[in-house]
């Protein structure tokens, strides 16, 4: 029996070139694509570069309807059955690109996924952000953040405990992911969940095919008599 390649999308938020950010992520993924592998579980990596989306996405936020780059973007990422996200970090703070397009995705289209958390920045003194910041967005996304988060500053590209820091995150997405506890829960909490009408959730609830349209109160909403 053919087994269908596991899914991970990295989600880069860099817009250098090249980009630590991304950088990061890669590592963070091709250690993961090692581990599952290993485990017998073979899986397939995409990146979705939120530099060249920076456009469509603050048009979204302003008129609420993505452009077909970004909805493409945003179904390859409810596609997935993992994610791994790397943000830069100014100003104390996650990438404002970054977070403005979490504010466009549906608040289920990553619920029970298993996420992988990393961001980059000039200085050890912004290590906490993956977890103050990245940790809260995903919680309320409803995902499953790995215990580890991944930070790196210039100095750590050298250093062997970046390279122990990604393996155990790396190591933490494979366990969940051959677990499939986050399908479980998807599976058996789905309706249990607010969804967002025809929203972009691969398990979205609703969709136009599911309104009944012969009902006095779509009647009258439509401008039909009783």
């Amino acid at each position: 029996m053919t087994v269908e390649p596991l899914n991970l999308v990295v989600v880069s938020a860099g817009v250098s070139e090249p980009s630590s950010t991304r950088l990061l992520a890669d590592r963070i993924t091709q250690k993961s694509l090692d581990l599952l592998r290993e485990a017998g579980m073979p899986a397939t990596a995409s990146v979705v570069e939120l530099g060249p989306l920076a456009v469509d996405i603050a048009r979204a936020l302003v008129s609420g309807f993505p452009g077909e780059d970004l909805k493409r973007a945003i179904a390859r990422l409810a596609a997935a059955d993992a994610v791994i996200a790397s943000t830069p970090v100014y100003k104390a703070g996650i990438s404002g690109l970054f977070k403005s397009f979490a504010d466009v995705l549906d608040n289920d289209l990553l619920v029970a996924r298993p996420v992988v958390l990393a961001a980059t920045g000039g200085s050890a003194r912004h290590a906490m952000v993956p977890d103050e910041q990245l940790r809260p967005l995903f919680a309320f996304l409803r995902a499953l953040p790995v215990p580890t988060s991944v930070y790196a500053t210039p100095e750590d590209w050298g250093s062997p405990d970046l390279g122990r820091r990604v393996t155990r995150a790396a190591t933490e997405l494979t366990l969940l992911l051959r677990s499939g506890v986050g399908h479980q829960i998807a599976d058996t909490a789905w309706d249990g969940y607010q969804h967002q009408f025809s929203g972009n959730a691969t398990r979205a609830e609703k969709s136009v095919a599911d309104v009944d349209f012969t009902t006095d109160l779509m009647r009258l909403a439509a401008g039909g008599g009783r």
